[in-house]
């Protein structure tokens, strides 16, 4: 790799960063279609190359969102040990996938998501709060099945919990992207450590990344709590929703 690929690897982290911080999901979700697209890099190794900046960009997003909302220790714990477990099973399914059939699953896993969250937005909802509308017991369910989804598409599970966290249990926006770093934490670093154990990494473009992204993902948690609860909504699922054409546009099929 020339300086020239590591300057530009460094502000693609840079932008990352800012989004992972600004959505709280770490930067691997538009990271995956950016790798794809602008560096052809089959689904599996672009996953996996994104996860090298998602999990310390996890790391210090967590921090940054504890500060400014302290996340309930139990919460974060039931979340983390249930996502762990699922993710590594759902990691180990999916380094034997074929590429294409993951890169459209991906796709079809934006899509999903852009649909209910536009739903969420257009139906009438109780108040949200920081606290939760049903017994903590539950976050282990939702765990597990966001840390299968991580595990299985490479974006920590973070992705799912939040539409839930502030739907389901009602919590505010920033306080459900605190809690989902909670469990994308643990299910981003087992993830990691399959897909590295079966070559799905490109170390040379993910270190770079990582550094970009932490250098500037506190911005991005900044920024989030200082934007209206509806527009970050908003944006969150016109974010979504741009992966999902990038990566279709890229596959031949849109």
């Amino acid at each position: 790799m020339n300086l020239f690929d590591l300057f530009l690897n460094l502000l693609l982290g840079l932008s990352l960063g800012t989004l992972g911080g600004l959505f709280g999901i770490g930067g691997g979700l538009i990271a995956i279609p950016v790798l794809g697209v602008l560096f052809g890099l089959d689904q599996q190794l672009a996953q996996g190359t994104a996860l090298v900046m998602v999990v310390p960009n996890v790391m210090l997003a967590l921090w940054r969102y504890h500060q400014r909302n302290r996340i309930d220790p139990r919460h974060a714990l039931l979340l983390g040990v249930s996502s762990f477990f699922c993710a590594w099973l759902a990691s180990l399914y999916a380094v034997e996938l074929d590429s294409r059939t993951m890169r459209w699953a991906f796709v079809g896993f934006l899509l999903a998501l852009v649909t209910y969250n536009l739903l969420r937005m257009l139906m009438a909802q109780a108040p949200a709060s920081g606290t939760l509308r049903h017994h903590w017991g539950w976050l282990g369910a939702l765990g597990g099945v966001s840390g299968a989804m991580g595990g299985l598409f490479g974006v920590g599970g973070a992705v799912v919990a939040t539409p839930v966290l502030t739907s389901v249990f009602g919590t505010t926006q920033v306080v459900a992207q605190g809690l989902s770093l909670s469990l994308a934490l643990p299910s981003t670093g087992i993830t990691l450590f399959t897909y590295a154990l079966h070559d799905h990494v490109n170390w040379w473009m993910g270190v770079p990344l990582a550094i970009g992204g932490l250098l500037s993902i506190s911005w991005g948690v900044r920024l989030a709590h200082s934007l209206p609860e509806r527009l970050l909504r908003s944006l969150f699922c016109g974010f979504l929703l741009v992966c999902a054409l990038l990566l279709g546009l890229e596959s031949g099929g849109l």
